[in-house]
């Protein structure tokens, strides 16, 4: 394969089987670079976007994961499973699922939407005592899980055929499909579990412009996907800088900064292309990541 620019992302759609680490392990040999991470795990069933980190962009892979994450899902009334998604020991079952109207579920379904806590699954690498949940679950234990505070974008009913109901649903990072289902289950009093998982997008990056998994050896594949550093993160606060600007960055400095530039992290663009991701603070920027050599 050609060589790729130093750093950047490329955008893969991951089948259902594989973990993220092994699209990681298949992309480091397909594209023969050593430092490659990701923004944000998918599980082994789920498939979808998986956006990649290539080289220095590694270092940058920090500002994308806060993105809101979307996902087309299915989950079945009327099973629960320990894992709260198919790959799980079903726990519960029942047929009352056959006694609910749509105007019911979808009752349900939009009651998620806002701010909410939510308790991650059992089988889910969420620490409790320095320890990862499934770790623990695997052992055949349960242990109390602090729930934490998600944010449900939008919640869309797609198709019910019960007892499988379908939907689209925007995120906050950090939240668990699974849960969702899962809560939902609780909430009409079948109980549920998620059956199938897709990710569509995470911020404005989706899975329509990704590279199949198997194209990743395909050079033209990867180039017609690749998101350069300044596009990837596009959605932060930026300042254009000059080639003595780019210097005193490139060497640690601070740079001083338009007035109307606003205090936060934001990046600095040099001929359009990202230098470094820096502080703003009292009208100057500190270099915090600098990505050219």
């Amino acid at each position: 394969m050609p060589e790729l620019p130093a750093a950047g992302f490329v955008p893969v759609d991951k089948p259902a089987g594989p973990t993220s680490h092994d699209v990681v392990a298949m992309a480091r040999r397909a594209l023969r670079q050593r430092r490659i991470g990701h923004t944000g795990t998918l599980d082994p069933f789920a498939s979808g976007l998986l956006l990649l980190a290539i080289g220095r962009a590694t270092r940058l892979a920090e500002y994308l994961s806060d993105l809101p994450k979307s996902y087309s899902a299915v989950m079945r009334l009327g099973q629960t499973t320990d894992t709260d998604d198919r790959a799980g020991q079903v726990v519960t079952q029942t047929d009352d699922w056959s006694q609910l109207d749509p105007g019911t579920i979808r009752e349900a379904l939009a009651a998620m939407a806002g701010v909410m806590r939510q308790v991650p699954p059992m089988y889910s690498a969420r620490k409790v005592g320095g320890r990862r949940l499934y770790a623990i679950a695997r052992e055949g234990r349960q242990v109390e899980r602090v729930a934490t505070e998600v944010t449900i974008h939008s919640l869309e009913v797609t198709r019910i055929e019960v007892p499988d109901v379908a939907f689209e649903i925007t995120c906050s990072t950090g939240t668990y499909i699974r849960s969702i289902a899962r809560d939902i289950g609780s909430d009409l009093g079948v109980g549920a579990h998620l059956l199938e998982l897709r990710r569509t997008a995470i911020g404005p990056h989706r899975v329509e412009n990704a590279v199949a998994l198997d194209h990743l050896d395909d050079f033209d594949a990867v180039r017609r996907v690749w998101v350069s550093p300044a596009r990837a993160l596009a959605h932060l606060p930026a300042i254009d800088i000059d080639d003595d600007e780019t210097t005193a960055l490139v060497q640690g400095r601070s740079i001083a900064v338009p007035p109307e530039t606003g205090p936060g992290t934001t990046a600095a663009l040099g001929h359009g292309e990202l230098v470094a991701i820096g502080d703003v603070q009292a009208g100057s920027l500190r270099p915090r990541k600098v990505l050219v050599g």
